[in-house]
């Protein structure tokens, strides 16, 4: 008695469920977005050496899509800017993101590498 709605409940459910999930996020939050999602106009490089990035301040363009591309030339390093949803290493050495507001930023290594990785920082000056 109770088998056939059981079982149309529980196809229901599939059927919501994998409705929720297909399909690619896309979400792009003030700040940062997926690469796929926009074209970049410039292109900055950062490397990170043990304990530093090859730049103490790093200049982008408020408003202007900028790819921003992590080397890591020794040990294991990760970029972070938080306000400007940015977080490279490894796994992810690209992205692209538009700046949307002016403003200078703390860049910090996003892995902890060693006894150096508190001062392992830099700065990103949006202007």
């Amino acid at each position: 008695m109770f088998k056939k709605p059981a079982l149309l409940l529980s196809i229901l459910c599939l059927i919501i469920l994998s409705a929720c999930s297909s399909g690619k996020e896309n979400s792009s939050i003030a700040g940062g977005s997926s690469e796929n999602a926009i074209a970049a106009e410039e292109e900055l490089t950062i490397t990170a050496t043990n304990y530093s990035f090859d730049k103490e301040e790093y200049h982008l363009k408020k408003g202007v899509p900028v790819k921003i591309i992590f080397k890591n030339e020794s040990g294991n390093h990760g970029i972070l800017v938080p306000e400007l949803e940015l977080r490279l290493d490894a796994k992810t050495s690209s992205q692209v993101i538009i700046p949307e507001e002016a403003g200078t930023y703390e860049m910090t290594c996003a892995i902890m590498c060693g006894s150096g990785h508190s001062s392992m920082s830099a700065r990103v000056i949006v202007e």
